[in-house]
């Protein structure tokens, strides 16, 4: 059997929705709109981009937001077993000024994400690594000889899914559930956890 291994999507899987803490510590509703809601991830980052401009936020606002915040209950004790056995990579449409408190707490796995355009902490725009990325790297895993195993919550990530061997929802809404019916959804750590050793033989 192949060498196995795991991507995860981190907001929603691992950690709480970045931009959903920043509208809820500011009030600015209108920042709880996710990938969830809008497939399109370029028209969302220039809906938020505008939301920041227009109330000033700055990234160090942000930066303070994602400092207050914790991984998901249970997310570290299910990332440290997943890592004693196989190799983890998290793709993600974050950004490497956002990640990094989150990380330390998940105990720095590895994460491919974005950059941020920042003058005089300001977010003027932001540069995507590679598009479509997580169906990319995927892609680069299989070629490598992996067997690849996904798991994601929103539209942003049903592409990674669908180029894995096996592909399952994370506590996804039920939008994103009826969408793509392909794939098995699972609501706790434990489930997901007993999914991923099926997939590799460890069960």
């Amino acid at each position: 059997m192949k060498q196995s291994i795991v991507t995860l999507d981190m907001e929603g899987v691992l950690t709480p929705e970045i931009w959903i803490a920043v509208a809820e510590r500011t009030g600015i509703a209108e920042l709880r709109r996710t990938t969830r809601d809008e497939p399109d991830y370029d028209v969302l980052m220039r809906y938020r981009l505008g939301l920041l401009d227009r109330h000033g936020l700055k990234l160090a606002d942000i930066q303070a937001v994602i400092g207050a915040l914790r991984p998901l209950e249970g997310a570290r004790e299910f990332l440290n077993e997943l890592r004693s056995f196989l190799q983890v990579i998290i793709l993600s449409d974050t950004f490497e000024q956002f990640a990094s408190p989150l990380l330390r707490q998940l105990g720095w796995p590895t994460l491919l994400c974005h950059r941020l355009i920042v003058e005089h902490d300001r977010i003027t725009g932001y540069q995507l690594r590679v598009a479509e990325q997580k169906q990319k790297a995927v892609a680069a895993l299989k070629l490598l000889n992996y067997h690849v195993i996904a798991a994601g919550d929103s539209f942003n990530d049903t592409a990674m899914l669908i180029e894995a061997h096996v592909g399952c929802l994370f506590r996804a809404p039920e939008n994103v559930q009826r969408q793509f019916p392909q794939f098995r959804a699972v609501e706790t750590y434990a489930d997901l956890m007993e999914l991923i050793k099926t997939a590799t033989g460890q069960g």
